[in-house]
């Protein structure tokens, strides 16, 4: 590797916004090294047909938006990926590791865009592709018409403006990072509404003992990554991904414990269980299974086995 560093990401202007905003400091950090920037094209990124990312992600071998990284990145091609940590998957590849997560996490809530909850209309049609967001929205409001939709974060706030949709439920932290904010908008309280695990966080992949896991590996915020960590495991011990509907959210309370509360709802929004717990923030992992028991003991394995019937 030498004095050089190859950083692997999406074509995006949002992925290139989080390269950035990890590397700023890590730049500063080690002004020695020379960085350098790849593009990897992902299958959620070449097809914009298919209307779910479940369906992608079986055609794309896996993730729709990490597989052609993480095998850009074992080929010894690039060293570091820069994902958006809620589209990787919580089993990464053999020979890589997660470091640690960077701070400060990006808002980790969802935005209704183009009205409020109360503002919408009998009816209303409100766009978003993922089945979290869709089995949420449905037990709030069951008289909703969901409509699926894919696209840059641009493209989708667009479909409102255009008069296509009544609104769009997007991530604040893509939001956020794009200076994107519509003028009439919701941010969701994460208690009723909880995120994909893993929201507003980035995730810093490298190969297992390489020079740039070496040169790194102090870098990361030790409560961040608590947080993510706890929801991760939560999602691993539901055996989840982005097409079930599991939403979590980790926190450090005042208390200073490690706060985590979950949910997971049917994709029709008529059946929904919820479950909190706190643990200290040295052991997120099992305070992420404790949570995941405590839905499946409340029948979460029946709505999970409902939605995975082919």
């Amino acid at each position: 590797m030498g004095d050089v560093v190859r950083i692997g990401s999406r074509a995006s202007k949002l992925a290139r916004t989080q390269v950035t905003e990890w590397l700023t400091p890590i730049a500063e950090q080690f002004p020695g090294v020379q960085f350098k920037r790849e593009i990897i094209l992902e299958g959620g990124d070449q097809d914009r047909v298919t209307p779910t990312l479940a369906k992608v992600a079986k055609t794309a071998g896996g993730s729709a938006f990490s597989t052609n990284q993480e095998a850009t990145l074992v080929a010894g091609r690039v060293d570091v990926v820069v994902h958006s940590l809620k589209d990787l998957p919580t089993s990464v590849h053999k020979g890589t590791l997660l470091l640690t997560t960077p701070g400060p996490r990006e808002d980790v809530r969802d935005v209704l865009c183009g009205s409020t909850l109360e503002g919408l209309p009998q009816g209303a049609r409100v766009g978003t592709g993922a089945p979290r967001r869709v089995a949420q929205l449905l037990a709030l409001r069951p008289d909703l018409d969901v409509v699926p939709i894919r696209g840059n974060v641009p493209g989708r706030l667009a479909r409102t403006v255009k008069g296509t949709l009544d609104a769009v439920v997007l991530a604040a932290a893509g939001l956020n990072r794009l200076d994107l904010s519509p003028d009439v908008h919701e941010v969701l309280d994460p208690v009723i509404f909880p995120p994909s695990p893993g929201q507003g966080a980035l995730g810093i992949q490298v190969r297992v003992d390489s020079p740039a896991a070496k040169l790194l590996a102090q870098s990361g915020d030790r409560y961040v990554d608590a947080c993510v960590r706890a929801e991760r495991a939560l999602l691993a011990e539901l055996h989840g991904g982005c097409s079930v509907p599991v939403g979590a959210w980790g926190r450090i309370g005042p208390d200073g414990l490690l706060h985590l509360s979950a949910a997971v709802t049917s994709l029709d929004g008529a059946e929904q269980v919820t479950a909190a717990g706190e643990g200290p923030v040295d052991d997120p992992g099992k305070l992420g299974v404790c949570v995941a028991a405590d839905l499946l003991a409340q029948g979460a394995a029946g709505i999970l086995a409902a939605i995975r019937k082919p």
